[in-house]
């Protein structure tokens, strides 16, 4: 509950940070922020390579037998090698931007690239300790960094992009250049600059980082990590470092491989968004205006740039996906270290208590947020992103979303079906799986983008064919795995049939409410509509237990509330 109430804090201003990015700067402005994104990801998924989660995994295990020293051994060889790796993977991402905005026909998304590259140092250094109490159970200190990080991004960020912005304007006023750009009108000012104030904006991340890290550093040196001395000295001799940091690579090198993979799959849609609709733009532009029309404007036609609009609009449908997948993997980096001290522990009533909960709140989360952000993927963009300068990345982004609805579903599923494998020490699975599932994605949307009439929504089949065949198989194992055969009906029927039910009621009270009130209170109506029809949904068809409740902040007072009304045995 602590890491999911900041995740969506988190999230929260992290959309708040890109709508406004979007506002300001439209789909090309948005377009080259994910596409520096997407090179970041597959970098500092490298630089970590799964060791953040294989010493949570590790001190968990350590505390469980009670080997104390072990824990502090395990910090200790942890630090050298975040130290090292974010060096690597930092000078890889300058380094490698250069030939990356070339491929992706995208020259000015460099400024970006460089901005984020300090993200990846210091995020490897706030790895040294996310890990380490997230072992513990202590899941504060990384929600108090996530939170320094997003404030950061969203008020250092957006004040330097603005700052840019308002400077090159008045220097373009005075002199006709903006940052020695020649200009000829007022439009073209602004052009030359979004590469520029994008950059500026992603400094904020950067230094969001470097407090995140700072504010860990100290915590760990003031507050200590809750080892006592009486503790340390009734602990077991450490094992050998050398074989500590053999488990810590061999368990980790697995984990990391799967993340960098599907990390790929964000560099994988940008990049094939980016050639293949560049490509139907040199060979067939017709076949692809004549499906948008006069949603594309001109002036990103005639500049060569229909293709970084296209991947913002993309973007702007992405924004909405990424809050409930960030949550869900929540509940993945929390279920770790509890299924792998009831998997140590030998105990297979809690193992599958915990599977079970899991994976239930995994699905009456993402169920009806799919199929919530498919029926009413018009009116929430149309909310979110205000105003005639992105009217027409809205239109385009809706129809991204009614289809990205269906496979967030799949794609926030995943993520604790393949920390689960991890915490049963199947790391090697979710490796196997996330490979075979990106060959798909890169099959899938090679052919799909590539057709005008598709065009960015191909990335969005990938996404469902790729994560659907991740998730039906990572669940398989699991239960071959554990033995254990999860209550199917409590965890994905019931949620189905109440996310129908809430889905159903989002889309006719939408249709209702936008009779009498304007779209924005309209859209804001049928969503408590359709939350509080889910709610009851749930209890008719008794799809959420005890223990799920009980999780939960003053649960013991809401199952008493509960009881009372017979909602709830």
């Amino acid at each position: 509950m602590v890491l999911g109430s900041s995740m969506i804090i988190v999230k929260i201003m992290g959309m708040i940070y890109k709508i406004l990015l979007s506002n300001e700067y439209g789909g090309v402005g948005t377009g080259l922020f994910n596409s520096a994104y997407a090179l970041y990801n597959p970098l500092f998924m490298l630089s970590t390579a799964g060791f953040p989660i294989a010493i949570s995994r590790m001190v968990s295990e350590s505390i469980t037998k009670k080997r104390y020293r072990d824990v502090k051994q395990i910090h200790r060889i942890s630090v050298p090698i975040f130290v090292i790796a974010g060096c690597i993977c930092f000078l890889a991402m300058i380094l490698g931007g250069f030939i990356y905005v070339k491929i992706i026909h995208a020259d000015n998304a460099i400024f970006a690239l460089l901005c984020l590259s300090p993200t990846i140092f210091f995020g490897c250094l706030m790895s040294i300790y996310r890990g380490y109490f997230e072992g513990m159970r202590n899941m504060v200190p990384t929600a108090v960094s996530e939170i320094i990080e997003a404030a950061c991004k969203l008020f250092l960020g957006f004040t330097a992009s603005f700052l840019v912005t308002k400077y090159g304007m008045s220097k373009y006023e005075s002199t006709g250049y903006v940052f020695g750009i020649r200009c000829s009108n007022y439009a073209q000012a602004e052009e030359a600059l979004i590469p520029i104030a994008i950059g500026a904006a992603i400094t904020g991340i950067s230094l969001g980082s470097l407090l995140g890290f700072i504010f860990l550093f100290i915590r760990y040196k003031r507050g200590g990590d809750g080892i006592t001395k009486e503790e340390l000295m009734s602990s077991p001799r450490p094992r050998p470092a050398e074989k500590t940091l053999g488990v810590m690579v061999r368990t980790a090198i697995p984990i990391g491989l799967g993340s960098i993979i599907m990390s790929l799959a964000d560099m994988i849609d940008s990049t094939l968004v980016n050639i293949r609709i560049n490509h139907i733009m040199q060979s067939d532009p017709d076949a692809l205006l004549s499906v948008y029309g006069s949603l594309i404007p001109d002036s990103i036609y005639e500049s060569g740039q229909t293709h970084t609009f296209l991947y913002g609009c993309y973007g702007i449908a992405l924004t909405l996906m990424m809050l409930i997948t960030a949550v869900t993997q929540v509940f993945g980096t929390t279920a770790l270290p509890s299924v792998t001290a009831a998997w140590t522990g030998g105990n297979k009533e809690q193992l599958k208590k915990s599977m079970e909960t899991v994976m239930r709140v995994t699905t009456l989360v993402t169920i009806p947020s799919g199929i919530g952000m498919s029926v009413l993927a018009e009116p929430l963009l149309s909310m979110i992103y205000h105003g005639s300068s992105v009217s027409d990345e809205v239109e385009i982004g809706s129809r991204v979303l009614a289809v990205m609805g269906i496979s967030v579903i799949f794609i926030a599923t995943s993520t604790p079906l393949c920390s689960m494998l991890q915490a049963i020490g199947r790391m090697d699975v979710p490796l196997k799986l996330f490979a075979v599932g990106m060959v798909i994605k890169i099959v899938v949307n090679f052919v799909l983008v590539g057709i005008p009439q598709i065009n960015i929504q191909g990335a969005n089949i990938g996404s469902i064919v790729c994560y659907g065949f991740v998730t039906v198989v990572a669940l398989y194992v699991l239960c071959r795995e554990t033995k254990i055969v999860p209550d199917f009906v409590s965890i994905f029927v019931k949620p189905l049939l109440a996310g129908i039910v809430c889905g159903a009621a989002a889309y006719f009270s939408e249709m209702f409410y936008d009779l009498f009130f304007r779209q924005t209170i309209a859209t804001i109506l049928s969503v408590f509509t359709a939350i509080v029809v889910y709610a009851i949904a749930l209890f008719v068809f008794k799809a959420i237990k005890r223990e799920d409740i009980l999780q939960m902040p003053k649960g013991n007072k809401i199952i008493k509330i509960l009881e009372k009304r017979k909602l709830i045995r």
